[in-house]
């Protein structure tokens, strides 16, 4: 076995090793783990610095713009009221008796620019009122919302996981952001099948501190009070900074070519670092005027504390990538994936769903599986968007205790036994993880490079027992569907 491909495996074990049992943090692990690459490879020590230095600066300087917006944008979120605006006008969108569906929508949205947990705890009181209102189960509605965050924090820029993974792996962010969204809502709508069931098997509604566990009690419960939306945003105002950036970024994709004052023009505003500076001066200057400047600035100061390690983390990701280009590995490990037979888009899925399964960290997860898997793109050529989503679906699956996002959500919908949190939330990320991986594959077939009619085969199998599982565990009633409805 040539010296490359030896360092890649020791540096790959070494790297998890050191992630799981020690108290060494991610990006120190990788810093190491692409060095004792570099070693094993032959690259003289001058060059393997130099190639961790250019690589960690290259992809900073491509995204750590656009990360460190919208974090700013999430944090005007997060204090002006705008995500319960969005979600109350989905609901009102989506019709009496689909307050799930609108829940689920405004997850999508409002995790483009939040992240997923803080999304959550803003947003789990409405689900409660809700919940209480409508005397549908909480655990359906906050899980079909805590699904639809999650799969759009993983999928969709500007959140920190996928720009990092667009910038690792050389992909056109507005292309990548209309794939993800994309791939997004079928995740979510398709998802609801299992938890509308798994909702209604654990039925219950907030009383107070108090949960009612069946229909008979809430309907002698006095009705909630219409809360006060007077002091909530404007639908404009909430949506336009999410939906202005991704229009610009997306028009200058499909109409951004030529050298005229027009083209030129659209290049400027649907560059992404200018597209998501405009909306963060929206949120800005539209949804946080009726804030302090003091407080507003501390939030922000507050959010952007929380960037470092992500950028860090980011960063380390190019140094490792640029080392095993560098290296003249990646060819090696092309070859060696390729003679194995294993369809390559299943790599970064797998590595992705591997390292989420151990170390918990999303993030984390999808910004390695990209460097590991950015020597396949050239060398069997792979469409880069479709292996970015694959780095991105990965981590959905089988969020555990390792999890804290699994805490919040059990701890919120007031689920106390492991087995039960696991069969709510682990289960349900997991089936949107088959279907989203189900999505990519057949994607990449119709429209990608170097697919063939097998890739599609292991996910959808996958997806294919998950689904039988659900229907022998769960058979729907016509009272169960009726509710649901």
């Amino acid at each position: 076995m040539d010296g490359a491909l030896i360092g890649i495996i020791v540096g790959i074990i070494a790297m998890m090793l050191m992630i799981v049992k020690t108290r060494i943090p991610v990006a120190l692990a990788m810093i190491i783990a692409s060095i004792i690459m570099g070693l094993f490879a032959g690259m003289v020590p001058s060059d393997l610095i130099g190639a961790i230095k250019s690589g960690f600066g290259g992809v900073l300087g491509g995204i750590g713009l656009i990360i460190a917006f919208g974090v700013i944008m999430g944090a005007c979120f997060e204090r002006s009221g705008a995500a319960v605006r969005m979600a109350k006008t989905f609901v009102k969108l989506c019709g009496k008796g689909r307050e799930d569906l609108a829940l689920g929508f405004t997850g999508v949205l409002v995790a483009i620019p939040v992240f997923c947990d803080s999304a959550y705890i803003i947003l789990h009181s409405l689900v409660r009122a809700i919940s209480r209102d409508t005397g549908k189960s909480a655990v359906g509605l906050g899980v079909t919302l805590a699904l639809g965050l999650l799969i759009t924090h993983a999928l969709v820029p500007p959140t920190p996981g996928p720009v990092a993974v667009a910038g690792i792996l050389g992909v056109n962010l507005g292309e990548y952001m209309m794939w993800g969204l994309l791939v997004s809502v079928p995740m979510m709508l398709l998802s609801m099948i299992y938890i509308r069931r798994v909702g209604n098997e654990y039925y219950r509604v907030p009383n107070g501190d108090l949960w009612i566990t069946n229909a008979a009690e809430w309907a002698n419960l006095e009705k909630v009070q219409a809360t006060d939306e007077s002091t909530l945003p404007s639908n404009f105002l909430s949506f336009g900074p999410i939906l202005i950036p991704i229009a610009l970024i997306l028009i200058d994709t499909l109409f951004g070519e030529g050298s005229s004052f027009f083209h030129l023009t659209i290049q400027l505003i649907g560059n992404p670092v200018v597209a998501v500076g405009l909306g963060v001066l929206m949120a800005l200057y539209g949804l946080t005027r009726n804030i302090e400047r003091k407080d507003m600035v501390g939030s922000m100061d507050d959010a952007l504390s929380t960037t470092g390690l992500i950028l860090i983390v980011t960063g380390c990701g190019g140094a490792m990538g640029a080392v095993l280009k560098s290296s003249g590995a990646g060819p090696q490990v092309a070859e060696a994936i390729a003679s194995s037979g294993i369809p390559p888009l299943l790599v970064p899925l797998a590595i992705a769903s591997m390292l989420r399964l151990i170390q918990g960290s999303a993030t984390a997860s999808m910004m390695v599986a990209a460097t590991m898997t950015l020597p396949l793109v050239e060398t069997l050529g792979l469409d880069p968007v479709f292996v970015a989503l694959a780095c991105a679906v990965g981590p959905v699956g089988f969020s555990h205790l390792n999890d804290s996002y699994f805490h919040i959500i059990n701890r919120t919908l007031g689920i106390t036994e492991l087995a039960d949190q696991l069969r709510i939330w682990s289960v349900s990320s997991t089936v949107a993880w088959a279907i989203g991986a189900s999505i990519i594959m057949i994607l990449n077939l119709v429209f990608g490079q170097g697919g063939t009619w097998i890739d599609p085969v292991v996910p959808i199998v996958i997806l294919g027992m998950i689904m039988a599982w659900i229907k022998i565990k769960y058979p729907a009633s016509p009272s169960q569907l009726a509710m649901a409805q």
